[in-house]
């Protein structure tokens, strides 16, 4: 089961803030943007994994699966639709700075 653990997640959070405030101002931004575009990626995958446990785990217990209990159904449904709902809030955003950034006068 793919869990996000709130803790761990900050704490990568916290170490590419450092890391992005100690990089030398030389590096290339094609770099920096293959650094985001993998990080976008890597986000985007883990949700798509979390829904697709989730469908496998409600499945699973509509069959009558002994090993599979309704608590546990329940958790991976309310995990996949925060992870899915995060990421939409941070797709919003990105639209938002990106009609911020269209809009700037020249």
């Amino acid at each position: 089961m793919n869990e996000i653990n709130v803790n761990q997640v900050l704490q990568q959070m916290r170490s590419m803030s450092i890391e992005a405030s100690s990089k030398p101002v030389e590096k290339t931004i094609q770099s920096d943007q293959s650094d985001f575009s993998m990080l976008l990626k890597q986000s985007i995958d883990s949700v798509n994994e979390t829904q697709k446990n989730s469908g496998k785990l409600a499945k699973s217990f509509e069959m009558g699966e002994a090993d599979v209990s309704l608590a546990e159904v329940m958790i991976a449904s309310q995990k996949a639709s925060v992870s899915f709902q995060a990421m939409l809030q941070v797709r919003n955003k990105l639209v938002d700075a990106y009609k911020d950034v269209m809009n700037m006068p020249m």
